[in-house]
Protein backbone atom coordinates (compact mmCIF):
# COMPACT_ATOMS: atom_id res chain seq x y z
CA UNK A 1 0.00 0.00 0.00
CA UNK A 2 1.19 3.60 -0.67
CA UNK A 3 0.69 6.66 1.27
CA UNK A 4 -1.35 8.69 -0.55
CA UNK A 5 0.77 11.68 0.23
CA UNK A 6 -1.02 14.34 -2.40
CA UNK A 7 -3.97 13.87 -0.70
CA UNK A 8 -3.57 13.78 2.99
CA UNK A 9 -1.26 16.81 2.89
CA UNK A 10 -4.26 19.30 2.47
CA UNK A 11 -6.45 17.34 5.01
CA UNK A 12 -3.73 17.09 7.89
CA UNK A 13 -4.23 20.68 8.86
CA UNK A 14 -7.71 19.74 10.08
CA UNK A 15 -7.42 16.61 11.71
CA UNK A 16 -8.14 18.10 14.70
CA UNK A 17 -10.47 20.62 13.99
CA UNK A 18 -14.16 19.90 15.96
CA UNK A 19 -16.05 22.07 14.23
CA UNK A 20 -15.76 21.56 10.45
CA UNK A 21 -16.83 18.19 8.89
CA UNK A 22 -14.25 17.07 6.32
CA UNK A 23 -15.98 15.86 3.67
CA UNK A 24 -14.19 13.38 1.04
CA UNK A 25 -15.63 12.54 -2.51
CA UNK A 26 -14.41 10.40 -5.59
CA UNK A 27 -15.93 7.85 -7.76
CA UNK A 28 -16.34 4.89 -6.10
CA UNK A 29 -13.41 2.33 -5.66
CA UNK A 30 -10.55 5.20 -6.03
CA UNK A 31 -9.02 4.35 -3.06
CA UNK A 32 -11.47 7.01 -0.10
CA UNK A 33 -10.93 3.79 2.24
CA UNK A 34 -7.29 3.64 2.42
CA UNK A 35 -7.10 7.19 2.87
CA UNK A 36 -9.49 7.07 5.55
CA UNK A 37 -7.05 4.09 6.86
CA UNK A 38 -4.38 6.74 6.40
CA UNK A 39 -5.58 9.63 8.26
CA UNK A 40 -6.46 7.07 11.06
CA UNK A 41 -2.92 5.94 11.16
CA UNK A 42 -1.41 9.00 11.53
CA UNK A 43 -3.83 10.02 14.55
CA UNK A 44 -2.60 7.15 16.06
CA UNK A 45 0.85 7.79 15.65
CA UNK A 46 0.69 11.20 16.69
CA UNK A 47 -0.95 9.43 20.26
CA UNK A 48 -4.45 9.13 19.98
CA UNK A 49 -6.21 6.27 21.89
CA UNK A 50 -7.63 3.64 19.61
CA UNK A 51 -10.68 3.66 21.72
CA UNK A 52 -11.09 7.33 20.65
CA UNK A 53 -11.37 5.99 16.83
CA UNK A 54 -14.62 4.97 15.30
CA UNK A 55 -14.56 3.68 12.04
CA UNK A 56 -17.67 2.43 9.89
CA UNK A 57 -17.87 1.24 6.49
CA UNK A 58 -21.36 1.49 5.43
CA UNK A 59 -20.94 -0.75 2.81
CA UNK A 60 -19.79 -3.90 5.34
CA UNK A 61 -22.72 -6.31 6.89
CA UNK A 62 -21.87 -5.50 10.23
CA UNK A 63 -23.00 -2.46 9.65
CA UNK A 64 -26.23 -2.76 7.85
CA UNK A 65 -28.27 -2.05 10.98
CA UNK A 66 -27.33 1.51 10.42
CA UNK A 67 -29.95 2.68 8.18
CA UNK A 68 -31.04 5.93 9.85
CA UNK A 69 -29.87 9.26 11.32
CA UNK A 70 -31.59 8.25 14.31
CA UNK A 71 -29.50 5.14 13.94
CA UNK A 72 -26.49 6.40 13.14
CA UNK A 73 -26.46 9.08 16.55
CA UNK A 74 -27.32 5.95 18.84
CA UNK A 75 -24.75 3.83 18.06
CA UNK A 76 -22.08 6.31 18.25
CA UNK A 77 -23.59 7.79 21.47
CA UNK A 78 -22.97 4.27 22.55
CA UNK A 79 -19.62 4.27 22.01
CA UNK A 80 -18.61 7.74 23.39
CA UNK A 81 -17.55 7.28 27.19
CA UNK A 82 -16.00 10.95 28.09
CA UNK A 83 -15.35 13.85 27.02
CA UNK A 84 -11.95 13.11 25.65
CA UNK A 85 -11.77 13.99 21.72
CA UNK A 86 -13.03 11.50 19.42
CA UNK A 87 -12.04 10.88 15.85
CA UNK A 88 -15.22 9.56 13.63
CA UNK A 89 -15.05 8.07 10.08
CA UNK A 90 -17.68 7.55 8.28
CA UNK A 91 -17.23 5.88 4.88
CA UNK A 92 -19.88 5.86 2.27
CA UNK A 93 -22.31 7.58 4.82
CA UNK A 94 -24.83 8.48 1.58
CA UNK A 95 -26.15 4.73 2.61
CA UNK A 96 -27.65 6.23 6.34
CA UNK A 97 -31.10 8.23 5.33
CA UNK A 98 -30.80 11.47 6.34
CA UNK A 99 -27.17 11.12 7.47
CA UNK A 100 -26.50 14.79 7.38
CA UNK A 101 -28.99 15.25 10.62
CA UNK A 102 -26.66 13.10 13.06
CA UNK A 103 -23.41 14.54 11.37
CA UNK A 104 -24.59 17.75 12.54
CA UNK A 105 -25.43 16.65 15.71
CA UNK A 106 -22.50 15.05 16.22
CA UNK A 107 -20.52 17.94 14.83
CA UNK A 108 -22.41 20.55 17.15
CA UNK A 109 -21.36 18.22 20.10
CA UNK A 110 -17.50 20.36 19.37
CA UNK A 111 -15.53 16.75 20.53
CA UNK A 112 -15.65 14.79 17.52
CA UNK A 113 -13.62 15.48 14.81
CA UNK A 114 -15.55 13.93 11.48
CA UNK A 115 -14.55 12.57 8.52
CA UNK A 116 -16.92 11.07 5.93
CA UNK A 117 -16.90 9.76 2.23
CA UNK A 118 -19.30 9.80 -0.79
CA UNK A 119 -19.20 8.69 -4.29
CA UNK A 120 -21.69 11.26 -5.40
CA UNK A 121 -21.02 15.01 -5.93
CA UNK A 122 -24.91 15.38 -4.88
CA UNK A 123 -23.18 14.31 -1.21
CA UNK A 124 -22.47 18.17 -0.99
CA UNK A 125 -26.32 19.38 -2.01
CA UNK A 126 -29.57 19.61 -0.72
CA UNK A 127 -29.78 18.74 3.07
CA UNK A 128 -26.32 18.54 3.89
CA UNK A 129 -25.31 21.84 2.57
CA UNK A 130 -28.56 23.24 4.49
CA UNK A 131 -26.98 21.35 7.76
CA UNK A 132 -23.59 22.24 7.49
CA UNK A 133 -23.37 25.53 5.59
CA UNK A 134 -19.93 27.11 6.29
CA UNK A 135 -19.44 23.55 8.43
CA UNK A 136 -17.45 21.66 6.04
CA UNK A 137 -14.54 21.04 4.08
CA UNK A 138 -14.35 19.66 0.60
CA UNK A 139 -11.45 17.03 -0.17
CA UNK A 140 -11.62 15.57 -4.21
CA UNK A 141 -9.70 12.40 -4.53
CA UNK A 142 -9.05 10.72 -7.72
CA UNK A 143 -7.53 6.85 -8.99
CA UNK A 144 -4.15 6.91 -8.48
CA UNK A 145 -2.06 9.30 -10.35
CA UNK A 146 0.75 8.29 -12.94
CA UNK A 147 3.44 9.11 -10.01
CA UNK A 148 1.65 6.64 -7.33
CA UNK A 149 1.26 4.37 -10.09
CA UNK A 150 4.79 3.65 -10.22
CA UNK A 151 5.47 3.98 -6.60
CA UNK A 152 2.97 0.91 -6.17
CA UNK A 153 4.47 -0.92 -9.35
CA UNK A 154 7.98 0.03 -8.58
CA UNK A 155 7.81 -0.55 -12.28
CA UNK A 156 11.24 1.16 -13.77
CA UNK A 157 10.50 1.40 -17.78
CA UNK A 158 8.87 4.81 -17.74
CA UNK A 159 7.27 4.09 -21.28
CA UNK A 160 6.11 0.65 -20.77
CA UNK A 161 4.48 2.42 -17.28
CA UNK A 162 2.77 4.94 -18.92
CA UNK A 163 1.36 2.68 -21.99
CA UNK A 164 -0.73 0.58 -19.22
CA UNK A 165 -1.77 3.97 -17.49
CA UNK A 166 -2.84 5.13 -20.34
CA UNK A 167 -4.90 1.95 -21.69
CA UNK A 168 -6.12 1.00 -18.14
CA UNK A 169 -6.38 3.81 -15.89
CA UNK A 170 -5.60 4.64 -12.51
CA UNK A 171 -7.76 2.56 -10.02
CA UNK A 172 -6.14 0.51 -7.59
CA UNK A 173 -7.83 -2.40 -7.32
CA UNK A 174 -6.68 -2.96 -11.22
CA UNK A 175 -3.42 -3.50 -10.27
CA UNK A 176 -4.46 -6.70 -8.32
CA UNK A 177 -4.37 -8.72 -11.76
CA UNK A 178 -2.25 -9.55 -14.06
CA UNK A 179 -4.02 -10.49 -17.31
CA UNK A 180 -6.11 -8.58 -19.35
CA UNK A 181 -9.56 -10.90 -19.10
CA UNK A 182 -9.09 -10.20 -15.13
CA UNK A 183 -8.50 -6.57 -15.74
CA UNK A 184 -11.82 -5.68 -17.87
CA UNK A 185 -13.51 -7.90 -15.07
CA UNK A 186 -12.61 -5.84 -12.44
CA UNK A 187 -13.57 -2.92 -14.49
CA UNK A 188 -16.97 -3.62 -15.29
CA UNK A 189 -17.68 -4.68 -11.84
CA UNK A 190 -16.76 -1.23 -11.02
CA UNK A 191 -18.87 0.71 -13.80
CA UNK A 192 -21.81 -1.83 -13.08
CA UNK A 193 -21.41 -0.67 -9.04
CA UNK A 194 -21.16 2.98 -10.48
CA UNK A 195 -24.19 2.69 -12.40
CA UNK A 196 -26.46 0.63 -10.26
CA UNK A 197 -25.68 1.96 -6.85
CA UNK A 198 -24.83 5.55 -7.39
CA UNK A 199 -27.01 6.20 -10.25
CA UNK A 200 -30.07 4.08 -10.76
CA UNK A 201 -30.88 3.77 -6.89
CA UNK A 202 -30.18 7.20 -6.24
CA UNK A 203 -31.82 8.87 -9.34
CA UNK A 204 -35.11 6.76 -9.86
CA UNK A 205 -33.59 6.57 -14.05
CA UNK A 206 -35.32 3.48 -15.48
CA UNK A 207 -34.12 3.68 -19.04
CA UNK A 208 -30.93 1.46 -18.86
CA UNK A 209 -30.75 1.68 -22.54
CA UNK A 210 -30.50 5.39 -23.05
CA UNK A 211 -28.54 5.71 -19.56
CA UNK A 212 -25.90 3.40 -21.30
CA UNK A 213 -26.21 5.02 -24.44
CA UNK A 214 -25.49 8.70 -23.15
CA UNK A 215 -22.28 7.15 -20.91
CA UNK A 216 -20.88 5.95 -24.53
CA UNK A 217 -21.48 9.48 -26.01
CA UNK A 218 -19.61 10.92 -23.34
CA UNK A 219 -16.55 8.79 -23.43
CA UNK A 220 -16.43 9.00 -27.69
CA UNK A 221 -16.72 12.31 -27.11
CA UNK A 222 -13.92 12.97 -24.20
CA UNK A 223 -12.22 16.75 -25.13
CA UNK A 224 -14.80 17.52 -27.54
CA UNK A 225 -16.92 20.80 -26.68
CA UNK A 226 -20.37 19.34 -25.66
CA UNK A 227 -23.75 19.56 -28.06
CA UNK A 228 -27.03 18.92 -26.99
CA UNK A 229 -27.63 18.87 -30.63
CA UNK A 230 -25.17 16.53 -31.18
CA UNK A 231 -26.01 13.96 -28.94
CA UNK A 232 -29.56 14.45 -29.88
CA UNK A 233 -28.63 13.55 -33.28
CA UNK A 234 -26.51 10.49 -31.69
CA UNK A 235 -29.37 9.19 -30.50
CA UNK A 236 -31.80 9.81 -33.11
CA UNK A 237 -29.41 7.11 -34.99
CA UNK A 238 -29.99 5.34 -31.84
CA UNK A 239 -33.94 5.65 -32.61
CA UNK A 240 -34.28 7.51 -29.58
CA UNK A 241 -35.96 10.85 -28.75
CA UNK A 242 -35.38 12.53 -26.10
CA UNK A 243 -35.96 16.22 -25.24
CA UNK A 244 -33.26 18.37 -23.74
CA UNK A 245 -34.47 18.74 -20.40
CA UNK A 246 -34.34 15.11 -20.05
CA UNK A 247 -30.85 14.64 -21.11
CA UNK A 248 -29.21 17.03 -19.52
CA UNK A 249 -30.91 15.69 -16.06
CA UNK A 250 -29.65 12.21 -17.35
CA UNK A 251 -26.13 13.75 -17.80
CA UNK A 252 -26.41 15.20 -14.50
CA UNK A 253 -27.08 12.43 -12.52
CA UNK A 254 -24.12 11.15 -14.64
CA UNK A 255 -21.73 13.41 -13.72
CA UNK A 256 -22.87 13.55 -9.83
CA UNK A 257 -21.45 9.68 -9.61
CA UNK A 258 -17.93 11.21 -10.18
CA UNK A 259 -18.13 8.99 -13.50
CA UNK A 260 -17.17 12.18 -15.43
CA UNK A 261 -15.68 15.40 -14.55
CA UNK A 262 -17.67 18.60 -16.09
CA UNK A 263 -15.03 21.43 -17.21
CA UNK A 264 -16.93 24.66 -18.31
CA UNK A 265 -14.98 27.14 -21.22
CA UNK A 266 -13.61 30.06 -20.26
CA UNK A 267 -13.60 33.08 -22.62
CA UNK A 268 -10.10 34.72 -22.12
CA UNK A 269 -10.91 38.09 -23.69
CA UNK A 270 -14.57 38.58 -22.51
CA UNK A 271 -13.40 36.88 -19.16
CA UNK A 272 -16.40 34.84 -18.33
CA UNK A 273 -17.66 31.26 -18.02
CA UNK A 274 -19.80 29.81 -20.05
CA UNK A 275 -22.49 27.33 -18.58
CA UNK A 276 -23.43 25.70 -21.53
CA UNK A 277 -19.98 25.15 -23.34
CA UNK A 278 -18.46 22.15 -21.41
CA UNK A 279 -16.40 18.89 -22.30
CA UNK A 280 -16.78 16.09 -19.76
CA UNK A 281 -13.92 13.64 -19.26
CA UNK A 282 -13.65 10.28 -17.70
CA UNK A 283 -13.09 9.94 -14.37
CA UNK A 284 -10.56 6.72 -15.10
CA UNK A 285 -9.20 5.96 -18.79
CA UNK A 286 -9.84 1.85 -17.72
CA UNK A 287 -13.59 2.67 -17.84
CA UNK A 288 -12.52 4.48 -21.60
CA UNK A 289 -11.08 1.51 -22.21
CA UNK A 290 -13.57 -0.90 -21.33
CA UNK A 291 -16.16 0.90 -23.67
CA UNK A 292 -14.36 1.37 -26.52
CA UNK A 293 -12.49 -1.04 -28.81
CA UNK A 294 -10.08 1.37 -30.53
CA UNK A 295 -6.67 2.42 -28.06
CA UNK A 296 -4.80 3.60 -31.30
CA UNK A 297 -7.75 5.80 -32.56
CA UNK A 298 -8.09 7.78 -29.02
CA UNK A 299 -4.58 8.75 -28.15
CA UNK A 300 -4.91 12.59 -28.52
CA UNK A 301 -8.39 12.62 -26.18
CA UNK A 302 -6.46 9.64 -23.61
CA UNK A 303 -4.16 12.61 -22.98
CA UNK A 304 -6.56 15.40 -22.54
CA UNK A 305 -8.13 12.98 -19.99
CA UNK A 306 -5.05 12.38 -17.87
CA UNK A 307 -3.83 15.90 -18.05
CA UNK A 308 -7.33 17.14 -16.78
CA UNK A 309 -7.60 14.54 -13.84
CA UNK A 310 -3.71 15.45 -12.61
CA UNK A 311 -4.63 19.08 -12.76
CA UNK A 312 -7.77 17.87 -10.72
CA UNK A 313 -5.45 15.91 -8.26
CA UNK A 314 -3.66 18.60 -7.82
CA UNK A 315 -6.23 20.74 -6.77
CA UNK A 316 -6.39 22.77 -9.39
CA UNK A 317 -9.47 24.76 -10.57
CA UNK A 318 -9.46 23.99 -14.34
CA UNK A 319 -11.62 25.46 -17.22
CA UNK A 320 -11.67 24.88 -20.71
CA UNK A 321 -10.55 28.25 -22.56
CA UNK A 322 -11.35 30.36 -25.90
CA UNK A 323 -8.74 33.30 -26.62
CA UNK A 324 -10.26 34.74 -29.76
CA UNK A 325 -11.34 32.49 -32.00
CA UNK A 326 -9.00 29.38 -31.07
CA UNK A 327 -9.29 26.83 -28.01
CA UNK A 328 -6.94 26.26 -25.37
CA UNK A 329 -7.31 23.31 -23.82
CA UNK A 330 -6.97 24.49 -20.01
CA UNK A 331 -6.83 27.19 -17.78
CA UNK A 332 -5.51 26.00 -14.40
CA UNK A 333 -5.43 28.30 -11.55
CA UNK A 334 -4.35 27.59 -8.28
CA UNK A 335 -3.28 29.89 -4.81
CA UNK A 336 -3.83 33.04 -6.75
CA UNK A 337 -1.53 31.33 -9.71
CA UNK A 338 -2.60 30.70 -13.23
CA UNK A 339 -1.08 29.02 -16.32
CA UNK A 340 -2.31 27.97 -19.95
CA UNK A 341 -2.16 24.28 -21.49
CA UNK A 342 -2.30 22.81 -25.07
CA UNK A 343 -1.95 19.57 -25.13
CA UNK A 344 -1.13 17.29 -28.12
CA UNK A 345 -0.39 13.59 -28.89
CA UNK A 346 2.07 14.36 -31.45
CA UNK A 347 3.58 17.36 -33.22
CA UNK A 348 4.22 16.22 -37.17
CA UNK A 349 5.11 19.57 -38.67
CA UNK A 350 5.91 23.23 -37.88
CA UNK A 351 2.76 23.95 -39.36
CA UNK A 352 1.15 21.52 -36.39
CA UNK A 353 3.39 23.18 -33.71
CA UNK A 354 1.92 27.00 -35.39
CA UNK A 355 -1.69 25.66 -35.09
CA UNK A 356 -1.13 24.51 -31.16
CA UNK A 357 0.83 27.55 -30.03
CA UNK A 358 -1.36 30.04 -31.75
CA UNK A 359 -4.02 30.26 -29.17
CA UNK A 360 -1.41 31.51 -26.52
CA UNK A 361 -1.35 34.73 -28.33
CA UNK A 362 -1.50 37.91 -26.45
CA UNK A 363 -1.71 35.90 -22.48
CA UNK A 364 0.68 37.14 -20.57
CA UNK A 365 0.74 34.48 -17.95
CA UNK A 366 2.45 31.08 -17.75
CA UNK A 367 2.16 28.74 -21.25
CA UNK A 368 2.74 24.96 -21.46
CA UNK A 369 2.77 22.44 -24.10
CA UNK A 370 2.39 18.93 -23.72
CA UNK A 371 3.13 16.47 -25.70
CA UNK A 372 4.23 12.83 -25.73
CA UNK A 373 6.67 13.14 -28.03
CA UNK A 374 10.32 13.35 -26.31
CA UNK A 375 11.03 16.94 -27.75
CA UNK A 376 11.21 20.69 -26.83
CA UNK A 377 9.05 22.52 -28.61
CA UNK A 378 9.82 25.55 -26.49
CA UNK A 379 9.53 29.00 -28.10
CA UNK A 380 8.20 32.60 -27.85
CA UNK A 381 7.38 32.55 -24.05
CA UNK A 382 5.68 29.06 -24.27
CA UNK A 383 7.50 26.12 -22.39
CA UNK A 384 7.73 22.47 -23.86
CA UNK A 385 7.73 19.13 -21.70
CA UNK A 386 6.61 15.82 -22.47
CA UNK A 387 4.08 14.03 -20.47
CA UNK A 388 5.89 11.33 -18.19
CA UNK A 389 7.87 14.40 -17.40
CA UNK A 390 5.10 16.80 -16.23
CA UNK A 391 3.55 14.15 -14.78
CA UNK A 392 6.43 13.00 -12.14
CA UNK A 393 7.82 16.75 -12.51
CA UNK A 394 4.55 18.25 -10.92
CA UNK A 395 5.28 21.44 -13.00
Amino acid sequence: MIIREQFLFPIRPFYKVYDLVKVIIGIRRCGKSVLLSQIADELRAQGVNEKQIIFINFELYEFSHIKTAKDLTEYISSKIKNKKPYFLFFDEIQNVGSFELAVNSLRAKRNASIFITGSNSHLLSGELATHLSGRYVKFNVTPLTFKEVLALTKEKDLKKAFGGFMQWGGLPGRFVYSNESEIIKYLQDVYDSVVLRDIIQRSGLRDLSLLDNIILFLLDNSGNIFSANTISKYLKSQSRSVSAEALYNYIRYITGSLLFQKVNRYDVKGKSVFATLEKYYPADLGILQLKQASFKDTLGSRLETIVANELIARGEQIHIAKNGGYEIDFIAEKNGKRKFIQVAYHIDSDKTLQRELRAFNGIPDRKILITADNFDYSRDGVESVSIIDWLLKNQ
